[in-house]
């Protein structure tokens, strides 16, 4: 309800007053040297980077425990700095343990390629164009660009919610059960525009880094095929980033013209593949992981049990496998086995964070308590920030009958989170323990 009707003065003040605003939330583009629309600050961008990127690499199932191929990957891409829009970003590269085929960036500068990925690749030069890509959409203000629409949004309707992306709707649902933490909002999809922008950066920063151009145009010969030939395989990927053969194209034609003289330079196939050769040793058990995640998606549990106990047979210390197979295990309700495979996830890699939330959730299904308690606290310690975190360690205190604790812990979660069954129980129990007026 308006309170009262506004005179053409009052229109015109309030004009002024948007227009400051809009000119205060304006700046010049990096790369395009324009001046857009911006909203969101540079140190906003870290700032959202360093708490948000943190929770997706754990849902990715960490970075991978190959050291030597982690600092490969950081070492192509700081190969790629010097010749970026934005130096001055804190980059950090990393190869997580997810076995989707995908690549994605955090707008501070957090970008990670998946393993699966990495075996798609064949040389130096398709890395540094993946990487390079990422650091397109870093250095263009994608995100900080569909963010400020979004506030823009936000004011002129009253409110926009953003929802965490999940790979699938059988994987959301398992996802939102578990009470994990991801940060899909910030990894929302690109624009075809954003893509083609992306693409040319990737390959101006690649080349100027001394790779040849043609390993650009290899990456985009490898995803068009795979967008053709298995487009469910990659669905996250083609979500996030739209292919067409028109990308292909343009890299052709770019790398022919623009970039001829380039051509020259190395690939570096050989020292890529030295790089990967551990990783290429569990190809196999990778490629089984992924058609399990993918029956896993289809809700087909006891298919996708299949391909992960082949995956393990062949990697039985994958981390990425077992928990994957805890997972399979709490949705079929075998919350023994689940609590099993994620405590020897546990082991495995116990500074990564996720094993302990999964095997925190079955404990508490098996009702121990008090153990489920400890393994979210653990969470919590290596990753905070997960507001379920907060109401399962209540739950667990409810269990065991620490009630006071509980509802502190149940107070806290609503301080945060308002909707929602879990919000909902735990508003419950405080009405019936007298804490909040019924």
């Amino acid at each position: 309800m308006i309170p009262y009707a506004l005179t053409r003065r009052d229109f015109f003040c309030l004009a002024a007053a948007a227009t400051a605003s809009l000119v205060a939330g304006c700046a010049v583009n990096p790369v395009t040297g324009k001046m857009q629309l911006m909203l969101v600050s540079e140190d906003t961008e870290i700032q959202l980077d360093h708490a948000n990127s943190p929770h997706q690499i754990s849902s990715d199932y960490g970075v991978v425990q190959d050291a030597a191929l982690q600092a490969y990957v950081q070492e192509v891409g700081r190969r790629l700095i010097p010749a970026v829009h934005r130096p001055q970003m804190p980059y950090v590269f990393k190869c997580v343990n997810a076995v989707y085929i995908n690549a994605y960036a955090f707008p501070g500068g957090t970008i990670a390629v998946t393993r699966s990925m990495l075996l798609k690749l064949k040389n130096e030069a398709e890395l540094a164009s993946v990487l390079g890509h990422e650091l397109g959409h870093v250095n263009a203000r994608h995100t900080a660009q569909q963010m400020s629409r979004g506030i823009l949004a936000q004011a002129i309707v009253g409110g926009i919610a953003l929802a965490a992306g999940a790979r699938s709707e059988g994987m959301g649902r398992l996802a939102s059960e578990l009470g994990m933490f991801s940060a899909g909002a910030l990894l929302a999809s690109y624009s075809r525009d954003h893509e083609r922008q992306a693409d040319a950066l990737g390959m101006e920063y690649m080349v100027k880094a001394g790779y040849g151009p043609d390993g650009f145009v290899g990456l985009m010969q490898m995803l068009n095929e795979i967008s053709k030939q298995r487009p469910d395989s990659v669905s996250i990927l083609f979500s996030t980033h739209p292919m067409s053969d028109e990308r292909y194209r343009t890299a052709l034609d770019m790398a022919s013209s623009q970039y001829s003289a380039a051509r020259k330079n190395p690939l570096y196939r050989e020292r890529y593949m030295d790089a990967t050769a551990r990783l290429r040793l569990r190809s196999s058990a990778i490629e089984t992981l992924q058609k399990g995640e993918e029956e896993m998606g289809q809700q087909r549990f006891a298919s996708a049990e299949g391909f992960f106990k082949s995956a393990l047979q062949q990697a039985p210390e994958d981390y990425a496998g077992l928990l994957l197979m805890a997972k399979c295990q709490i949705a079929q309700q075998k919350y023994a086995a689940g609590r099993d495979y994620a405590e020897q996830a546990q082991r495995v890699y116990p500074s990564e964070a996720q094993a302990y939330h999964v095997s925190g959730f079955a404990k508490i299904k098996l009702r121990q308590f008090e153990s489920a308690y400890q393994d979210f606290a653990r969470y919590d310690q290596l990753l905070p920030g997960n507001p379920n975190t907060i109401f399962f360690k209540g739950l667990s205190l409810e269990g065991m009958r620490r009630i006071p604790e509980a509802a502190s812990h149940y107070q806290r979660y609503l301080q945060v989170v308002q909707e929602g069954e879990k919000a909902q129980y735990a508003y419950r129990r405080l009405v019936e323990w007298g804490y909040v007026p019924g």
